[in-house]
């Protein structure tokens, strides 16, 4: 099945007539009438019940055009992404953090990158370092913060700088509220 004839379907859908339709498709009539029979001969069941002068639609067809739109639609929202936004950077950041991570030093820099590139979304994922290093080896997130240790053998990685306190050098815990 192809868009192409797809689209046919729907011009004529919404026309109503097929010589019409053929017009504002800029094909002949003949043409536009076999490719239907093939769309037809292709789902196995009758699409438009063909009159005099026009066309309506049978159960299957009202059904096929609710899908054919939107799968017409969902092209044409391809389509427009990558040629109307060749110089916008945009898309989806699947990053997994474990629960001491995830926190705010991510969510600042996350406003800030989305300050600089509105048009890029953030899915983030929380779970233990094991599951976190499973999903990248499994293409399910981009990115991954843990903490050490854990084998990175397999990947790229960067050691984020951490802060500590003269407390934490010297093995006392902070005391909460600090």
């Amino acid at each position: 099945m192809e868009l192409r004839v797809l689209k046919y379907f729907l011009t004529v859908a919404d026309e109503g007539n097929i010589t019409r339709a053929a017009d504002i498709l800029h094909v002949t009539q003949p043409t536009l009438s076999r490719q239907l029979m093939e769309l037809e001969d292709e789902m196995g069941t009758a699409l438009l019940i063909r009159g005099k002068r026009s066309v309506t639609l049978t159960d299957e067809g009202f059904l096929f055009k609710q899908q054919a739109e939107t799968i017409v639609e969902l092209a044409d929202k391809l389509e427009h992404t990558f040629t109307d936004q060749k110089d916008v950077i945009c898309g989806t950041i699947r990053i997994g953090a474990t629960e001491a991570l995830g926190g705010r030093t991510l969510a600042a820099h996350m406003k800030e990158f989305r300050e600089k590139y509105p048009d890029v979304q953030f899915d983030l994922y929380n779970g233990m370092a094991d599951n976190i290093k499973e999903m990248i080896e499994h293409g399910l997130i981009d990115l991954g913060l843990v903490m050490e240790p854990i084998d990175t053998s397999k990947f790229e990685y960067v050691r984020l700088p951490q802060k500590t306190s003269p407390e934490r050098d010297m093995g006392h815990p902070r005391p909460a509220g600090s």
